[in-house]
């Protein structure tokens, strides 16, 4: 059996609304990153943690920067609180 955490700071950090966060967050994917000019996947980032109106940009383009090892990428190794 499987227990779902109810969203702790729900229309706080992030919107509420289904909708509007499903929004917010194609907004700010879809935000052009900036290019490496070698065109590999960095091996490491470091994505800020707050609500998305603070640090949402940042951690979108970190996340996208990883997109280019989508299909070689075999391990992934997540640190965080």
């Amino acid at each position: 059996m499987s227990t779902v955490r109810p969203a702790a700071v729900s229309g706080a950090f992030y919107p509420s609304d289904p909708r509007a966060l499903a929004t917010q967050l194609g907004e700010l994917l879809a935000r052009p990153a900036e290019s490496d000019e070698t065109g590999n996947a960095p091996k490491a980032v470091i994505v800020p943690h707050a609500g998305y109106v603070y640090s949402g940009a940042i951690a979108a383009r970190a996340y996208d920067a990883l997109a280019s090892g989508r299909d070689s990428v075999t391990r992934v190794v997540l640190l965080g609180p």
